[in-house]
């Protein structure tokens, strides 16, 4: 019997070679560079040009789609596997305590944007299907290693592939936990649009909140006119006292401008971060603001703040399969002049409907002068637990661990898997590891990595061999 995790160990130092030249790579999505050539950006095409390279280099068959999505082939067949990862990441943003795009090891631990999502795991899973390969392993189907650009916000690249290539018969995203997730909630942003206004004795200049809709706010910022400077940034230290937030509040010539940091988190477990554009609309709640600009702080701090599930507007659902509806508060701005808007993201499971969530929202949303539309959404997914691609990943999982009572998952996360009718997300975090994705200081265990290497080996083994 093959040691997985032996044959996993003795590519550690190629493997983490690799992957913290990829890391370096800060390929953040980014349209305000996008250009015919690059119509993401120059940094996530770099990194999908560096990942063929090496792919190139190690022998297998590249493709590079409009510098969008590219491949790496092995074997041929009638049938094909397809491995699904990204190599784009979030935003940094701040907090970090070491530079997030020049990784570090520490105490174990490889600590850089991208290590835990999705640079860490896709090339783990990558550095599996090479070792079977230079193993000599002859697949009985065709495999295809696919690498898209920016999941992180609306998958061009990835649609790209399956406009332009066949669909595979199934497979797997290593983008999400083990031990295998076969159901992943929809997807929705409602969109709450509003005018611009102040007509009360202390003004809101702006607010603005957020880097991504899959992200909880680390930080909010606010720019107010007041009577009494003073006495509001007294107030203010108090307020930051009495919560679980830092922040600061200096005096500029266009105001007083008021920061709240909270903790950065996952968009589809909002309850692990701490939402601080929320927050600092319950502070907002004691100046004597009026119009829209009272209007848009009174239905974030009396309707979104310290609620995830929806409870405020009379929609929480849970679903007893898929769990519970959720709601991340990821995106907020406010102008005086110009208006904003807020970007509210649901992950809904079965029994649930944008359309419902849009008459839920609305009906508060027009008592405070606000619209609401969504542009797009992503419906439930699921695969059954007894579909053979799911059974092989289980066993691959329980053999490598030990954990003979683990059960597929379901999660309100949406990765590539679910392009796929027979598509699951399949690791690389283990169930005893802190999630770190979106967050500052992101890492992954570098034992974890190569255990997940370990496994990825036994499943796409047993899945091209039998």
């Amino acid at each position: 019997m093959t040691d997985w995790l032996q044959k996993a160990t003795e590519q550690k130092e190629n493997y983490l070679n690799d992957l913290i030249a990829l890391i370096k790579i800060p390929s953040v999505r980014d349209d305000t560079q996008a250009s015919e050539k690059y119509p993401l950006g120059p940094a996530p095409a770099q990194a999908l040009s560096a990942f063929l390279e090496m792919a190139e280099q190690d022998g297998f068959k590249t493709k590079n789609i409009d510098n969008l999505v590219g491949y790496a082939e092995w074997g041929d067949g009638d049938e094909t596997l397809a491995i699904l990862a990204h190599l784009d990441v979030m935003p940094a943003g701040n907090g970090w305590d070491s530079d997030p795009f020049d990784p570090i090891i520490k105490d174990g631990n490889l600590i850089g944007r991208g290590a835990s999502d999705d640079k860490g795991p896709g090339m783990a899973a990558y550095y599996a299907m090479k070792t079977l390969k230079d193993m000599g392993v002859v697949p009985n189907k065709k495999v295809r290693f696919i690498v898209g650009t920016d999941e992180e916000s609306n998958w061009t690249g990835m649609k790209r592939y399956f406009e332009v290539e066949p669909e595979p018969t199934y497979g797997f995203s290593p983008d999400a936990e083990f031990p295998v997730i076969n159901g992943e909630k929809g997807q929705v942003s409602l969109l709450l649009d509003y005018p611009g206004g102040n007509t009360g004795d202390d003004l809101l200049r702006s607010f603005k909140a957020g880097l991504r809709f899959n992200m909880v706010p680390r930080e909010a910022d606010a720019i107010v006119e007041v009577g009494d400077n003073e006495a509001v940034a007294t107030a203010f230290t108090a307020f930051l006292d009495a919560n679980p937030v830092e922040g600061e509040c200096v005096l500029e010539a266009d105001g007083l401008h008021l920061q709240v940091i909270g903790k950065a988190a996952h968009g589809m477990e909002p309850e692990k971060g701490i939402n601080a554009a929320t927050y600092l609309a319950t502070f907002l709640q004691q100046l004597h603001l009026g119009g829209q600009a009272k209007q848009f702080v009174d239905l974030v701090a009396n309707y979104l703040h310290l609620d995830t599930r929806f409870h405020n507007f009379m929609g929480a659902y849970t679903d007893p399969v898929m769990g519970d509806l959720t709601v991340n508060v990821g995106l907020l701005s406010f102008d005086a002049a110009q208006g904003g808007q807020i970007d509210m993201n649901f992950r809904y499971p079965k029994g649930v409907t944008p359309d419902g969530l849009q008459a839920k929202v609305a009906a508060v949303a027009k008592d405070h002068g606000m619209t609401v539309h969504y542009e797009k959404f992503e419906v439930p997914h699921y695969v059954p637990a007894d579909d053979p691609l799911v059974q092989t990943l289980m066993k691959a999982y329980i053999d490598q661990t030990g954990e003979a009572d683990a059960k597929p998952e379901v999660v309100g996360g949406g990765t590539y898997g679910r392009l796929m009718a027979r598509g699951v997300a399949f690791g690389a975090l283990m169930p005893s590891t802190p999630n770190t994705m979106h967050q500052a200081n992101e890492y992954q265990p570098v034992a974890d990595l190569l255990k997940s290497m370990a496994i990825y080996m036994e499943a796409i083994n047993d899945l091209v061999t039998k």
